[in-house]
C-alpha cells in the first residue's frame, strides 16, 4: 500500500498543501496523512503515518524536507521504517528505498546535506571569530543579571525559582546562579 505523508509549515501555504494531497493521490496513495505544523512541533499525523505503516508499504512524501527537519531526524525515520519492512518514496528526488539504488542515493544525498551543514556552521564559526577579533561581536545580552534586583525581590516575597523563572520568562537555572549565595560562585570559581 501507498501511504502519503503531506505537511506545511503555516496556513499562508495552503497552495503548496493543496498541491502536495494532488500529487500523492496521483501516484495512488491509498491512504493520506496531513498536518499543518511546523517540522520542528509535535507532528501527531507523522506519527499517525509511521505507526499505521505495515511491511511492503511504502511512506511517499513530496519532497524531503515535508519528512524530516535533519539528517538525524531522517536517519531515525529510516531506521524505523526499514525495520518494519516498510520503503520510503520522495517524489522530487525520484528516490525510491524499495531499491537497492534508491538506498544508496538517499544515503548519498543525507552525506551531502550533513557535509554541507558542517560547512556552513564551520563558515559562521570563523565568521563569529573574525567579528570578535574586530570588536563587532558582542555575544547575547545576559537577561538574567540584567534583571536581577527584579529576581531577588521575588525571592524575598517567597516565590519558588521555577514560579520566578516563569514570570519573568527566564529559565530556572538563570534564576538559581542569581540567587546562589556569593560566596559559593567564588569558591566554584576558584576551584575550577
Amino acid at each position: 500500500m501507498l501511504v502519503g505523508y503531506a505537511r506545511v509549515s503555516t496556513l499562508d501555504q495552503e497552495a503548496g498543501f493543496e498541491a502536495q494531497l494532488r500529487e500523492l493521490e496521483r501516484v495512488g496513495c491509498e491512504r493520506l496523512f496531513s498536518e499543518q505544523v511546523s517540522s520542528v512541533a509535535k507532528r501527531p499525523q507523522l506519527t499517525a503515518a509511521l505507526e499505521f505503516v505495515r511491511e511492503g508499504d511504502t511512506l511517499v512524501v513530496t519532497k524531503l524536507d515535508r519528512l524530516a527537519r535533519s539528517v538525524t531526524h531522517m536517519g531515525e525515520i529510516l531506521t524505523g521504517l526499514e525495520a518494519k519492512g516498510v520503503a520510503l518514496r520522495i517524489l522530487s528526488l525520484g528516490v525510491d528505498t524499495g531499491t537497492s539504488t534508491g538506498k544508496l542515493m538517499l544515503n548519498v544525498l543525507a552525506g551531502v546535506a550533513q557535509f554541507e551543514r558542517e560547512m556552513m556552521l564551520e563558515r559562521q564559526r570563523e565568521g563569529i571569530a573574525k567579528a570578535k577579533a574586530a570588536g563587532l561581536y558582542k555575544g547575547r545580552k545576559p537577561t538574567a543579571r540584567a534583571r536581577a534586583a527584579e529576581i531577588e525581590a521575588l525571592a524575598a516575597e517567597g516565590l519558588s525559582m521555577a514560579k520566578i523563572a516563569k514570570r519573568l520568562g527566564i529559565g530556572v537555572g538563570s534564576v538559581h546562579r542569581t540567587l546562589r549565595p556569593k560566596d559559593a560562585a567564588t569558591a566554584m570559581t576558584i576551584s575550577s
